[in-house]
């Protein structure tokens, strides 16, 4: 069973290939779903990873869908990684119906060349998941990260099943709550992959009593946050 492990920094990636897993999908900021991770951090771990990395290909926090000028970015995230020797992307674009946009996510795969292409868990908000798994294995892409459209993957798991016995092109990646206590469950139940962090967290400051630096207004599924124009403008007017 192919293990691959969701990284949120080179320490991470360096922990996870210490432990022998498989492969590592790479990103930022796990805490909003991941972000597409700097290129310091790809040009760091380019250099100290040896086993498989994919990398996420998501330009901010929100929903899935995505601007004419988000989506150029996108597509110049991924020749970076095709360029760098990445092998993998993990991405996918969604329209405001909850259906799968075929024309840009195709885009995007064609942006990938030769690289997998994995479908991210933007496939757990599509209104029709097996239509949905019919149009993505059209596009031929390898993979699909899913939870199986609930908040975990255990709780999931009757979902991936059905979904697992009718795909024939993509592999389904159980993800999403994945842990050594339930990993059997998937592996008895004849999946070839799971996807999982493994994160356990660190205590780097002492009883640290400062300001907090999160803002749990921002995390927010259903609207993104924007400057905007009538604010700044606001401002301006009163300074100068």
């Amino acid at each position: 069973m192919l293990v691959e492990v969701c990284a949120n920094s080179l320490q991470s990636a360096l922990n996870a290939q210490k432990a022998e897993a498989d492969r590592i999908e790479l990103c930022s900021e796990l805490a909003v779903g991941g972000i597409t991770p700097s290129y310091g951090l790809l040009k760091s771990v380019r250099e100290q990873i040896s086993i498989p990395v994919h990398v996420l290909i998501r330009p901010r926090s929100g929903d899935f869908t995505y601007s004419a000028d988000e989506l150029k970015i996108m597509k110049e995230n991924i020749a970076l990684c095709v360029e760098m020797g990445f092998e993998g992307i993990v991405s996918g674009v969604l329209k405001k119906d909850f259906s799968l946009d075929v024309d840009r996510t195709k885009e995007l795969i064609e942006a990938s060349g030769n690289l997998k292409f994995t479908f991210h868990r933007a496939f757990d908000w599509v209104t029709n998941p097996f239509e949905t798994l019919s149009q993505l294995e059209e596009l031929n892409v390898d993979y699909i990260l899913t939870s199986g459209q609930q908040k975990s993957a255990p709780e999931g798991i009757e979902l991936l099943k059905r979904l697992r016995e009718k795909a024939s092109v993509c592999t389904i990646i159980p993800g999403g709550g994945v842990r050594p206590e339930n990993i059997m469950d998937f592996k008895n139940s004849g999946f070839k992959a799971a996807h999982l962090s493994g994160t356990k967290f660190l205590r780097t400051l002492p009883g640290n009593k400062r300001v907090s630096m999160n803002s749990p207004s921002f995390l927010q599924d259903g609207e993104i946050a924007l400057t905007d124009s009538e604010i700044i403008a606001n401002v301006v007017n009163r300074v100068k």
